[in-house]
């Protein structure tokens, strides 16, 4: 079993109140959750209106796969003109054989 996780750090341009802020996160969450069997989640900055920070996680019998699925979520949230990405720090769990 493998394991990987992003987290991706993002400023919402133009966001004048929490409101607004969360109406995006949420879209933006679900979008991810409708195109790929991941876990997601805002993970930080929750009341800063222009700031978000989103958990990712996914789980699969290969580590190619891992990785090709949280490279694909970062290309699809990287052609989002309301977002700027200013970070992501990927992590990896492999369960050992027994």
């Amino acid at each position: 079993m493998h394991v990987g996780a992003s987290r991706i750090e993002l400023r919402i341009r133009g966001m004048r109140s929490l409101k607004e802020k969360r109406k995006v996160v949420k879209s933006i969450i679900a979008e991810i959750g409708r195109a790929y069997p991941v876990a997601v989640a805002e993970v930080d900055h929750q009341d800063l209106w222009q700031r978000a920070d989103l958990g990712v996680a996914v789980v699969s019998g290969s580590p190619g796969h891992v990785d090709r699925m949280l490279t694909a979520i970062e290309i699809d949230l990287e052609r989002r003109a309301e977002i700027e990405i200013l970070g992501i720090t990927r992590s990896n769990l492999e369960e050992e054989e027994r």
